[in-house]
Order: structure tokens, then C-alpha cells, then sequence
């Protein structure tokens, strides 16, 4: 933030806080009285978003209190039309008179740009009561198209079956949309509507989908029973991602029973190669092998070459890289496998040659590079250059500045669409320098946000800062972790947010579960901690420390494990481990889940670029990536370290 930033920033204080305690009691549903509204909130940047919501507080009124609160509203979006601070009060507003049905005035109010699935069903209602169906058949017709349940749309979808208009062709499409999308059980609720002889493959095509290998083991026994070849291919998917073992046992029988050939016959070994190389088995290998080429995509090469990986197949491995495209062959991760390949074939040189061009690269592959080089590891850091002329006028652009207001008033939703709309209008290079703009906030997600869109990778004291040193230290020190490590994990996790709420319920800096919280502070004889300690940086840090303790110890100290089992769960990593020693590249390669393996590998070179940080740009060593991984000898989670109050 600059000094006119800052200035800015701090001439609000006062200003903010009356806004924070008007906000609050509008939310609480305590009753205001505008008049009363000092001259400096009125000027306040964000004073329309407290009209705003004591507008919507009044559409929950009486009848008379409604009736002002809808003239309200109507002057107060026709004032400020699509802008940020209508939308949700235009939101609202819709909703109370849709149960109002007040259908005139939502019409009026009603835009269909950014309009919800139900407000558009809702319009749709709107149309059928005030006799405005001008082309509202085909409307409601593209709305049907929907893999889902919409209930708002019931009568819309019956009018339109009462105009002649919900025909077999768009009934038939919507199930396809369904079942394309594994929603079974609402294609089920759909298919009756079709005739019995056009219901009747889709009816198979869900039986697939929701019991493959019932329905698998009946075409074996039928093989003359018709079926569509994308809707069998399906359903042995299904099978295959299910159920591995069940599909090895079928697959030669269900080949031969519905007569395919090597061509015809080739998706489905591609299915069950897939399916058996997440799980590492070795017989996906057999499986890939009766693959044909124009059926083996990146993304089928890509696991071929993991499952010769972890076979130490390292000829097969080569031969799958080299047929990849040459844009997948460049990325520094195949570009790595290949100098590993010609490592282990005896091409010292090639190997060498390789792992020069991807030192180069900052990232987890670089760095492994390096290592298998006898080398430590030197990051390219590159600067953002500081432009103070353009970041001052930055932060006068209206939106930004209420994006400011909002983000300190810990109204982060609304933060992210004002920041969205004066992002939008600044110059290429303004939008580079908005980087500064919000980690000078403190708002370190939407300055990363702003960076990957701006690929702005390299800038790591930009871009790696460390706001919570006071915690992390206390949490490292307590699970016997280096700083950098917890860094990783939190950095990783929630980029810094200290509110932060997965979509699964994870909380907080280090993304704690509840459940897992309480357990793991019950291990540590730690106070057990509400909901609301999880947004405790203090509370977070040390109980999510403590969580990768425990699994480090569980997982013999192998931090590749670890950081796999608190991104994905120990249960799942258990089934990963290897029966014997094997490479910590390839078992991090070799992590069946996308996302986990990222994560692994994002949190090492995380860990390596706090650790060259804080040693004032010092080469760091990465030998110990190298380490293999071993099987499980002790299973006795955090059976080294002496837990605070034993």
C-alpha cells in the first residue's frame, strides 16, 4: 500500500467503524433510523451498502414497512443498476416478491444477465401470470436443458407441457444431460415421461450407471441384447473405477460375449488401465498394452508411463513419453521422467542434458533436477518493478477503493466483486501493480489470484510473505517442525485466510476439519477448541502442526507421506505405501489423486523457497527429496514426541 494508500486507508477509521456497527445491527435486525447517520458515514465510500441492507431488513417487515421497502429498492437500483452494491439488495428484492407474487414489479426489477436458475424460473412464472409468453416456449425450453432437479421450475415445465412444446426430443435431452453428468436417480424421475419403446435404452444406460456389474454380468449372459456403444462403454467405467477386481475377472468374458475386436474392444481395456493404475496394480500394464493408439490421449499416456514407473519399466516409460505430444513431452514434469529415463537406460549425458535445461524452472521438478545433479538448489527470483505514480492512481479507482473498505470490514464476498470490477478496467500494467495493492492489505488470496492471472510467478518476497511468524513458530516449536514446513502447509491450504471454509468444512489457516481438530487437541491434551478457535491463527497453526506431527510419526517420518495423509487422510495413504522401498519421485508421481499430488509437491518447493528466503537467498540443499519412500514398520501415531502436559 503506498502513503497516499495508507492515508486514504487510515482517514476511513472512524468512518468504518460506524459502518461496521450499523452493518452489524442491520444484521442483527435491529431497527435504525437513518436520520441519525453522521455527515462522515453518509461520505463513507460504503455507505450505499448499508441502505442497501436496511432496504432488504424492511422487505422482512409488515405489510406497510414492505410496501415502503419496495418503492425503496426501486429508486435504489434504478440509481445504481447492476453496480456491486444492487445486486444482492436486486437478489432479495426478487425473492420477496416472487413470494408476494407481485409478478408486475418483478418484472420490472427482474434482469436476466447474472440471474440465478431459480429468479429466471421465477420470471418465467411471472410471464405465464401477466399473459407475456412471446416467446417464452423456447425460454423455458432452454432452461429445461438442466442435469438436475429445479423445483421453481415445475410450473413453467408443466406449461410448457400443456402448450404441446416438452417434446420426446427435449425430454430425451435433458435425460442424456443427466445421465452424462452420473446423475442416475434424476434421470430415473425423468424417463417415465418418454414412451416405453424410447425410455427403454435410457432405463438400461441408468441400470449401467447404478448397478455396473449386475448390469454387466446380464449382457454377458445376453450378448445379443442391444445396447449403444457409448452407453456400454459407460457402464464398464463405472465398473471399472468401482470395482477393479470384478472388472479383471469380466473383461476377457464381456469382450468375447459382445463379440469386440482389437479396435472395439480397445476404450474398455483403456477403462480398466486407468482404473488399475491409480490403484498401482501391476496389471494395468497387460491392460494398457491392448490399448490402440488413436485411443491413448495425453492423459492415458500420462498414467501408462506412472504404472512403468512404478514397475520400474523404465524402457516402457521412455518409449510412453516419447509418443506423448511434444507440448505435454516440454513440461518440466515429462521433461524430468525423461532425463530419469535415460538415467536409469545408461545415457549419462542425455540425462545430464535434461536435468540442465529444467534448472531453469522454479519449481518441485527443477529442484528434484538439481538433487539427482549434486547440486543445491538457487530460485531465479524476479521482481515486480514498483510503479508509485500508477499504484496512487490505482487506488483511487472508485471500485478499488470500496473493494479496500470491504475487505477490512471483513465483508470479503462483496470485496471480491468490487475488486473484480475495477480490475477490469485498468490497463495491463495497472492491473500488475494490483499485486502490491492487495498484499498490502493483507490480502494475500487475492493477490496470488491476481498474480497466476498476471503470471507473475517468480517475485518471492512478493509473493511468499510471512504474516503470521509469531504462530507458526509457537506451532513449529511445539510439533518439532521447521517454520517452513507449517509455511508450506498454510500457504498451500488457505493462501494465509484466516476465515477460510472448504466446501468440505475444513477451517481456518491449515484447513482443519473439526472432528480432526477436537482429536488431534485431545492427543495433544490441548483444550478442546469451538468452531470459532479454528479462525484462531494461534489455535490453528499449533493444532494443525500437531496434526502433521502425528502423522509423521505415524508415517515413520517420511514427510512426502505425511503431507499426502493431511491432504487426503491416512486411511487413503495406507492403501499407497509400497511393499518395498521405491523412489520418493516415483511414489509422488505414482499419488492417484490429482489434487494430492500437486499438493505434495507444491508444499516441498513451498517449504524450499521459505527456507532460501529466510537464509537471505542462500542455495538450498534438496537430497533429502531423494529419500525413498519405505513401507510402515510402527503404526503407533506420535509415539516420538513428548506431547505438552504428559
Amino acid at each position: 500500500m503506498s502513503v497516499q494508500g495508507a492515508a486514504s486507508a487510515a482517514s476511513y477509521a472512524g468512518a468504518r467503524k460506524a459502518f461496521q456497527e450499523a452493518y452489524a445491527r442491520v444484521s442483527a435486525n435491529v431497527a435504525e433510523t437513518p436520520s441519525d447517520d453522521s455527515e462522515s458515514l453518509k461520505n463513507y465510500p460504503l455507505y450505499p451498502y448499508l441502505v442497501a441492507a436496511r432496504i432488504q431488513q424492511a422487505l422482512n417487515g409488515d405489510a406497510a414497512t414492505v410496501a415502503q421497502a419496495d418503492k425503496r429498492a426501486g429508486d435504489f437500483v434504478a440509481v445504481y443498476g447492476q453496480q456491486p452494491v444492487a445486486r444482492g439488495l436486486r437478489r432479495a428484492w426478487l425473492e420477496s416478491l416472487a413470494r408476494r407474487s407481485q409478478w408486475g414489479l418483478f418484472l420490472e426489477a427482474y434482469r436476466d444477465a447474472g440471474a440465478s436458475d431459480a429468479a429466471r424460473c421465477q420470471s418465467f412464472v411471472a410471464r405465464i401470470e401477466l399473459g407475456k409468453i412471446e416467446g417464452l416456449a423456447g425460454d423455458v425450453a432452454k432452461q429445461w436443458l438442466i442435469p438436475r432437479s429445479l423445483p421453481e421450475c415445475e410450473r413453467p415445465f408443466a406449461w410448457l407441457k400443456e402448450n404441446g412444446a416438452l417434446t420426446p426430443a427435449l425430454i430425451e435431452q435433458r435425460i442424456h444431460l443427466a445421465l452424462d453428468n452420473g446423475n442416475a436417480a434424476f434421470a430415473r424421475q425423468v424417463i417415465p415421461q418418454l414412451p416405453a419403446d424410447r425410455a427403454a435404452p435410457l432405463s438400461q444406460w441408468a441400470a449401467l450407471l447404478e448397478s455396473p456389474e449386475r448390469s454387466i454380468d446380464a449382457l454377458i449372459a445376453s450378448p445379443d441384447t442391444p445396447v449403444d456403444a457409448a452407453v456400454l462403454l459407460a457402464g464398464w467405467t463405472r465398473l471399472a473405477r468401482t470395482d477393479r477386481a470384478a472388472s479383471k475377472e469380466r473383461y476377457e468374458k464381456f469382450i468375447r460375449a459382445r463379440g469386440l475386436n482389437h479396435e472395439s474392444a480397445s476404450p474398455y481395456a483403456l477403462a480398466l488401465a486407468l482404473a488399475l493404475a491409480w490403484d498401482r496394480d501391476p496389471a494395468a500394464l497387460d491392460y494398457f498394452a491392448l490399448v490402440a493408439a488413436p485411443d491413448l490421449d495425453d492423459g492415458a499416456r500420462e498414467w501408462w508411463a506412472r504404472a512403468a514407473l512404478w514397475a520400474r519399466d523404465w524402457k516402457l516409460a521412455s518409449q510412453t513419453i516419447a509418443a506423448m505430444s511434444e507440448t505435454n513431452r516440454q513440461t518440466a514434469r515429462w521433461r524430468y521422467w525423461a532425463a530419469r529415463g535415460a538415467e536409469q537406460l545408461h545415457d549419462p549425458h542425455q540425462a545430464q542434458r535434461i536435468y540442465e535445461t529444467l534448472l531453469t524452472d522454479d519449481n518441485y521438478y527443477s529442484a528434484m533436477a538439481a538433487a539427482h545433479l549434486n547440486r543445491a538448489v538457487a530460485p531465479h527470483p524476479q521482481s515486480l518493478p514498483v510503479n508509485s505514480e500508477l499504484l496512487a492512481v490505482i487506488e483511487r479507482t472508485p471500485a478499488l477503493e470500496r473493494a479496500r473498505e470491504l475487505f477490512l470490514s471483513g465483508m470479503r464476498p462483496e470485496a471480491a466483486v468490487e475488486w473484480q470490477l475495477g480490475y477490469e478496467s485498468l490497463s495491463q500494467d495497472a492491473r500488475a501493480q494490483t499485486i502490491r495493492l492487495a498484499i498490502g492489505w493483507g490480502w494475500y488470496d487475492q493477490a496470488v489470484a491476481v498474480a497466476t492471472a498476471q503470471h507473475v510467478f517468480n517475485d518471492y518476497v512478493l509473493l511468499y510473505p510471512r504474516p503470521f511468524d509469531a504462530e507458526v513458530n509457537a506451532a513449529a516449536h511445539l510439533a518439532q517442525l521447521t517454520p517452513e514446513i507449517v509455511y508450506g502447509v498454510v500457504r498451500q491450504e488457505s493462501l494465509y485466510r484466516i476465515d477460510a471454509v472448504s466446501n468440505a468444512g475444513a477451517r481456518g489457516l491449515m484447513q482443519l476439519q473439526p472432528g480432526t481438530a477436537r482429536s488431534t487437541a485431545r492427543f495433544w491434551k490441548r483444550p478442546q477448541p469451538a468452531l470459532a478457535d479454528l479462525f484462531d491463527p494461534y489455535i490453528n497453526t499449533a493444532l494443525g502442526a500437531a496434526r502433521l506431527r502425528m502423522l509423521l510419526d505415524q508415517f515413520d517420518g517420511q514427510i512426502p507421506i505425511a503431507l499426502a495423509g493431511y491432504n487426503a487422510g491416512p486411511n487413503a495413504v495406507m492403501r499407497w505405501l509400497p511393499p518395498e522401498p521405491l523412489d520418493a519421485d516415483i511414489w509422488i508421481e505414482n499419488i492417484p489423486y490429482n489434487e494430492t499430488r500437486g499438493y505434495v509437491q507444491r508444499i516441498l518447493w513451498h517449504s524450499l523457497l521459505f527456507t532460501w528466503l529466510r537464509t537471505a537467498g542462500a542455495a538450498q540443499p534438496a537430497d533429502s527429496w531423494l529419500a525413498p519412500i519405505r513401507p510402515l514398520h510402527r503404526t503407533d501415531p506420535g509415539n516420538r514426541v513428548a506431547r505438552t502436559g504428559e
